[in-house]
């Protein structure tokens, strides 16, 4: 028998022309396989048979790839229905294996929050980028315009006179000639107010011979967790309007307006109610969390239903000395600060708080399902998924319990 030490990998195995005839020895499950022995297990991202995903070294994070490829065949038959696009947001999985994945399924374009993000994905190879938010430091400008020449298919966001003629002046030294879109407000938080000065940005950039205008951007933030389905309805519309009036000021004026691009989970179904929009600004609708489980559906249900929580963290007990209570290896660290706080799957009784940077407690009153002993596994939604999966390295593609896929996190801490 070889020695436990020796290992053949699918590829050298597939490579040899004689996996029929290979004996190959495969050692007993040991719990707690590092991410790095994982992906030394993978074959261009798939993970052979016969690994569970109650072996990986915890916290880690885990997909279910039915739940996950459930919610994106959920959102792209709504698209169909509602004869609009989607254009995903990255920074919710960071990932250029889901990114991927979503372009594959019939989204139009992948957004990005920052320049670092859409680097890092564009040389992971995915393209049809669009950047959500403006770059006005010299370096970005310029580091954004080898983008362009890199990926003719880049756009990217403009809110401000003085930029636009700086990514123009950038462009033309790049020898490109750069799509952009205007951000216009809602709210406060980015972009150019609605109205009469956004229709004059635009009609600037349509001056300006190295820059090609593609229409406006138009993110409600604030929109997307308004619990309640009814008010949220009321509130999107209400903000919408404004940006509205101003697409059409544009169209008036002769203007490109084929991109009216819009957000996001929350509100899905209610833009489609809204003139010209072209696409949704979607991005957890793939792996849900605790803060959109709260905000309700258009049914009246008080949970958010339209799709299925899908991304998880895997935690282990490391106490259970004390009635009532137990300690996790999953904090702030593994989960983050945000609220509402995780869930554990298959205990309704259980309180986590992930308060401690490298421990979660979890409270009880009632028994839970089962007896829980230290090196016993637990599995809790996240509350919010974005910056959870910011703190990872890869995302363990989950089926049946067994890891299918390990995806490296592409853009993992790229804010800049």
């Amino acid at each position: 028998m070889p020695s436990p030490d020796r290992r053949v990998s699918r590829r050298t195995l597939l490579a040899g022309g004689a996996a029929a005839s290979v004996y190959m020895w495969i050692p007993r499950p040991v719990k707690g396989y590092s991410a790095a022995e994982v992906r030394a297990m993978a074959v261009d991202g798939q993970v052979g048979a016969g690994l569970s995903k109650h072996e990986l070294d915890t916290p880690a994070l885990c997909l279910d790839l039915d739940s996950f490829e459930k919610n994106i065949a959920t959102m792209q038959a709504a698209m169909k229905k509602f004869g609009i696009a989607s254009r995903p947001h990255a920074k919710t999985h960071k990932c250029a294996a889901i990114a991927r994945r979503q372009l594959d399924t019939g989204s139009v374009g992948i957004c990005c929050a920052k320049l670092s993000e859409a680097e890092a994905l564009s040389k992971a190879g995915v393209d049809r980028l669009l950047m959500t938010t403006a770059n006005v430091s010299r370096s970005r400008i310029r580091r954004a315009m080898a983008l362009r020449k890199a990926d003719p298919t880049f756009i990217q966001a403009v809110d401000y006179a003085p930029n636009a003629r700086d990514l123009n002046d950038a462009a033309r030294e790049a020898g490109v000639v750069a799509d952009v879109a205007i951000d216009v407000a809602v709210g406060s938080r980015t972009g150019i107010p609605p109205g009469p000065a956004a229709v004059e940005l635009a009609q600037l950039v349509d001056t300006l011979p190295n820059l090609r205008l593609r229409g406006m951007l138009s993110y409600d933030g604030g929109a997307q967790h308004v619990k309640g389905f009814a008010a949220r309805r009321a509130r999107t519309l209400q903000a919408i309007e404004p940006n509205t009036q101003t697409l059409e000021m544009m169209k008036a004026s002769g203007l490109n307006t084929e991109i009216y691009s819009v957000g996001g989970t929350g509100t899905y179904n209610i833009y489609p109610e809204v003139p010209g929009v072209t696409d949704v600004q979607v991005g957890s609708y793939i792996f849900m969390d605790m803060q959109y489980l709260a905000i309700g559906s258009a049914s009246g249900d008080e949970v958010y239903s339209d799709f299925v929580p899908s991304l998880t963290v895997l935690t282990t007990v490391l106490n259970n000395r004390f009635p009532g209570r137990l300690t996790t290896d999953a904090g702030t660290k593994a989960l983050t600060l945000n609220t509402p706080p995780p869930r554990v799957l298959g205990e309704p009784g259980m309180t986590y708080t992930a308060g401690s940077d490298e421990f979660g407690g979890i409270r009880f009153e009632t028994p839970p399902s089962r007896e829980y002993r230290i090196g016993d596994l637990l599995e809790v939604v996240v509350p919010h998924c974005d910056p959870v999966v910011n703190l990872y390295d890869q995302i363990y593609g989950i089926r049946n319990d067994r890891v299918e896929v390990v995806w490296p996190v592409t853009a993992r801490g790229k804010s800049q």
